[in-house]
């Protein structure tokens, strides 16, 4: 009974210094503010940050199913350096495992190049990925639709853009002619794949790509639509037993994931630059608690006088600097969230060298890692104030009156 007396005496300290501390806030209005922005800084970095490597992971990883393979030169790690010949798709057609739309094996080559145009803003031009695809192409990967406009017609110069593509290039509007290869290709229409990495392509016929690029002999790679996702193994083994046939085939999902490195880089870079800002926090939060405390030695020790042990004046202020961090981090991610969120920009990614549009992406896990780090800017920049206050010596701290 005594020590659950001892224990709401306790709390009932806490709660009125805490009360009392709130309350003079607006008294040191300007202490506060250096507090709460130095933290809401570092906290929108951090969050702007990993929102775009979110935004940029979902893009590449959403690309990948796991119910269709890609084949590749043996020893390839990118669409841009592999190559399979004409000829070894025919071997292709054959294999077992492979899913069948209107009594044809779902399979198409698919020529992957690069072409120059100008980024809308810029003057200089980027590398924009061109992709001839064969009509099951389409079969193949069913979420791609026509938003606007239609389809290209097969053996004329017509392309299809990506909504991605058509957002950060110029001159890629419906009637649209972009020159590629000494030649004028016409856009007829723009197109929507969920948000993934192709709709930061243009595609185009594969035999006029062929054509004008000169690699009649073959594609960059051959796309499959599998039985379902345990049939892979059964393509597998097929493709890269088969005598004199130097492929690999991966699973689409698997290859998308190894391309995302470049999320990841994003990801570490700004957890680096979020953690020294959040440095940089903890010594502001220190020199204004400080500041804080020395203000209110007469208070601190007029309630030591009466009796408040020092234990309470302790937590009460580590509480003051906790709630400060929590309205930093709120505005942080605040901060973040209004002016990033759903933003759209692009980035080269690794392999193709080319640039893929991606949206932020501020979720609820970035906002909670944002508020962690608010909060442990401010336990560890309100601690030592705290601790050095409860230690002061009541008659020191009355002679400052």
């Amino acid at each position: 009974m005594l020590c659950v007396k001892i224990e709401m005496k306790f709390i009932r300290q806490v709660f009125e210094i805490t009360t009392m501390n709130l309350k003079t806030i607006l008294e040191r209005f300007g202490s506060s503010v250096v507090i709460i922005v130095g933290i809401a800084g570092s906290v929108a970095v951090m969050v702007s940050l990993l929102s775009m490597a979110e935004g940029l992971n979902s893009t590449i990883i959403k690309t990948g199913q796991d119910d269709r393979a890609l084949i590749l030169r043996e020893g390839s790690n990118s669409e841009l350096s592999s190559g399979v010949g004409m000829q070894e798709i025919d071997i292709i057609l054959n294999a077992p495992g492979v899913e069948q739309f209107n009594g044809s094996p779902m399979v198409s080559g698919e020529l992957f190049v690069i072409v120059d145009l100008k980024r809308k803003g810029a003057e200089a031009t980027s590398n924009l990925p061109l992709r001839g695809v064969q009509p099951m192409s389409f079969n193949i990967r069913p979420e791609l639709k026509i938003i606007e406009g239609r389809n290209f017609q097969s053996g004329t110069g017509e392309v299809i853009v990506g909504k991605g593509a058509f957002d950060q290039y110029e001159g890629l509007d419906i009637g649209d002619k972009i020159e590629i290869r000494d030649n004028f290709w016409k856009v007829v229409g723009i197109f929507s794949t969920d948000g993934d990495v192709h709709e930061s392509e243009v595609w185009a016929d594969l035999s006029v790509t062929q054509s004008s690029f000169r690699r009649e002999g073959g594609v960059s790679l051959v796309s499959v639509k599998l039985i379902n996702e345990n049939t892979f193994n059964e393509v597998g083994v097929y493709i890269e037993t088969y005598p004199n046939l130097s492929l690999k085939v991966e699973r689409e999902s698997s290859f998308y994931e190894n391309q995302s490195l470049g999320s990841e880089l994003i990801r570490a870079f700004g957890l680096v630059v979020a953690v020294i800002m959040a440095i940089g926090s903890v010594f502001a939060a220190l020199n204004t608690m400080y500041s804080a405390v020395s203000t209110r030695l007469v208070e601190i020790g007029t309630l030591r006088a009466i009796g408040f042990k020092g234990s309470s004046i302790l937590i009460s202020l580590m509480l003051e600097s906790m709630i400060l961090a929590t309205l930093g981090g709120f505005v942080g991610a605040g901060i973040a969230y209004i002016f990033f969120n759903g933003y759209t920009a692009s980035t080269l990614t690794g392999g193709s060298f080319t640039q893929t549009a991606f949206a932020f992406a501020v979720t609820g896990d970035i906002v909670k890692q944002g508020m962690i780090l608010a909060l442990t800017v401010g336990f560890f920049g309100g601690l030592l104030p705290a601790f050095n206050a409860a230690r002061q010596n009541i008659t020191d701290a009355l002679r400052s009156i």
